[in-house]
């Protein structure tokens, strides 16, 4: 019997610009557009939220628990790393969360990526100005300008301080990141509704997730209907202006079509019943598992709390 033939597309039809020659050296490479690059990275989030829902349907440890117990435990943890104040102290619940991670079958490269690609590497150049003498004195590291007979630049005391925040900010958004994707959507929503959460906040939290995909996925075949009609291809300043007018026109038309699709949605939820609560197919149920963790969380949360001390 022979092996089906694979119908994923092939590795030289998805690049954007082909060349004459794999190695590049023939054949004339374009610059792409900014509008092509923005629904590539339109597309790279719908693919990651893909990839979380497959992570989420996986049998690893945090996947198996109670969304409930797992939203409880997170903000607990959270509340602990909030109070900490000790650099090492907040290093070691950051490998810990690693380690839960990989444990929970995440690979590292993307769960590390996803946590240091923005927010951390943003806080490090906001507290940057803190790491100076002129915002926290002390001992000078690394001099960098003379005032009056002192010395100012870089502090120990300001790059202890900054470590602190970096590493409580690293710390606290691996835990969200590890919950986000361990546990689908749907139960996430749930979960929320179960603790009290206003159904307001559910209902568009939900629906703002649901219907973003829906809308980028319409932008791209506004894109790509576009682009299929394009015979000949303008010159570098002739391109850019038709893509402002492109992005200036699809912006209307987009906000035109998410006015509609809201009051239709609304609508048929109202139609069949909709009270805003969270409902899923699966109900919750607590297990051995789920005390085991609550207990391994809250020893670790004043494991934590009396290490910082």
């Amino acid at each position: 019997m022979t092996a089906p033939a694979s119908t994923s597309a092939p590795a030289w039809l998805l690049q954007p610009e082909v060349g004459l020659c794999p190695c590049g050296c023939i054949g004339r490479r374009r610059k792409g557009s900014f509008v092509g690059k923005t629904l590539a990275g339109a597309s790279g989030v719908l693919r990651q939220a893909i990839f979380s829902e497959d992570v989420a349907a996986a049998r690893g440890p945090l996947q198996r628990l109670d969304p409930r117990v797992k939203l409880l435990s997170m903000i607990g943890l959270l509340i602990a790393v909030a109070l900490v104040h000790s650099l090492p102290v907040l290093a070691g619940a950051y490998v810990a969360t690693v380690a839960l991670a990989v444990a929970s079958g995440l690979s590292l490269g993307y769960f590390v990526k996803r946590v240091w690609l923005f927010i951390p590497i943003f806080t490090g150049i906001v507290v940057l100005p803190a790491t100076l003498s002129v915002v926290t004195p002390g001992d000078v590291l690394l001099p960098l300008w003379h005032w009056h007979g002192h010395t100012h630049g870089v502090t120990e005391q300001g790059l202890h301080g900054a470590g602190i925040i970096i590493a409580r900010v690293a710390t606290s958004i691996s835990l969200v990141v590890l919950l986000t994707l361990t546990t689908p959507w749907a139960r996430l929503l749930a979960a929320l509704r179960a603790l009290g959460v206003p159904k307001i906040f559910v209902l568009i939290i939900g629906m703002a997730y649901r219907y973003l995909f829906l809308l980028l996925d319409a932008v791209d075949d506004m894109y790509t209907a576009r682009k299929a009609r394009t015979l000949v291809a303008d010159d570098g300043r002739r391109q850019t202006k038709a893509g402002r007018a492109f992005v200036a026109a699809g912006a209307g038309t987009l906000f035109g079509k998410a006015h509609q699709l809201s009051e239709e949605v609304h609508q048929a939820m109202t139609a069949r019943g909709y009270t805003g609560d969270a409902r899923t197919l699966h109900g919750f149920r607590l297990s051995p598992l789920d005390g085991w963790f609550v207990a391994g969380a809250a020893l670790f949360a004043a494991a934590l709390l009396v290490a910082g001390r």
